[in-house]
């Protein structure tokens, strides 16, 4: 709401409408969706962009935690896509579009045990993507699939990552010039502006000075 209420007095193009809900919460998904169609008729576009990544090592993890990231990096996914695809099939969209924010995570497993099972799910979600991409082919549909998968980007995540340290967060962001969500925007502007015939799999971005 307060976001919305910024675009607002800022004057941009559009119109930002917030709606609460858990996403890993199948019902309260459904109901989103059931609203969306009674209020706007349905979805065009769907960016699949909630995740996050709690502290849970694979040898000491606990089933809790990574049930948690189960839940709303694929599972949510899943369910939102294919919520939105039968959206824009029943209305007869044929150049819709599915946009799942991923992460270099989803590409590489780098030596920090307190990403390990966070970058399973972005694993999934890679293959998600592209299974999602072969099934709309199939479907004869030139709906298009699309992963964005960014390094640091400078949000909350090292926040709820390192929710018991916020020092060591806030360290996150300040070791290197990272990337802003200006640029994960900027990103999804051009993969929905590419022509009919053009299909971006995946834009891997990172911050010029990252690393890993």
């Amino acid at each position: 709401q307060k976001l919305a209420a910024e675009c607002q007095s800022a004057g941009y193009a559009g119109t930002l409408i917030p709606y609460k809900c858990d996403l890993s919460n199948e019902e309260e998904i459904l109901s989103m969706f059931s609203a969306i169609k009674t209020l706007h008729q349905g979805v065009d576009v769907c960016i699949n962009n909630a995740g996050l990544a709690r502290p849970e090592p694979l040898l000491s993890g606990s089933t809790e935690g990574w049930r948690t990231m189960i839940d709303v990096n694929v599972m949510a996914v899943s369910i939102c896509t294919r919520e939105a695809y039968q959206s824009m099939k029943e209305r007869n969209i044929d150049d819709g579009h599915i946009i799942n924010i991923n992460s270099m995570n989803g590409h590489s497993v780098v030596p920090q045990s307190v990403v390990h099972f966070y970058s399973a799910t972005k694993y999934a979600v890679t293959a998600l993507t592209e299974g999602l991409r072969q099934e709309l082919r199939e479907a004869k549909t030139h709906i298009r699939a699309t992963c964005i998968s960014p390094g640091l980007v400078e949000t909350g995540f090292a926040f709820k990552l390192h929710d018991n340290d916020p020092e060591r967060a806030a360290a996150t962001y300040e070791s290197i010039r990272c990337l802003k969500a200006e640029d994960m925007a900027n990103a999804v502007i051009y993969v929905l502006s590419a022509p009919p015939h053009v299909q971006i799999g995946d834009i891997q971005m990172r911050p010029t000075e990252q690393i890993s």
